[in-house]
């Protein structure tokens, strides 16, 4: 194995728990699985930091 590509699959990991995570919290997985992408941990300590939205009134 390559050591470049060794943390490769770690990072994906972590985008993918995160997304998980996100979607708990009332996010949009896809996004944060993107922005997991580029951040990384940081994007973890966002998820978990954030409160969740708040649910937005129904214009009925």
């Amino acid at each position: 194995m390559d050591i470049d590509y060794a943390g490769g699959g770690g990072w994906l990991t972590l985008a993918l728990v995160n997304a998980g995570l996100a979607e708990s919290k009332g996010r949009s997985r896809l996004t944060w699985f993107l922005v997991s992408i580029v951040l990384g941990p940081f994007a973890t300590l966002l998820i978990v930091t954030w409160p969740r939205p708040e649910p937005r009134p129904d214009p009925r």
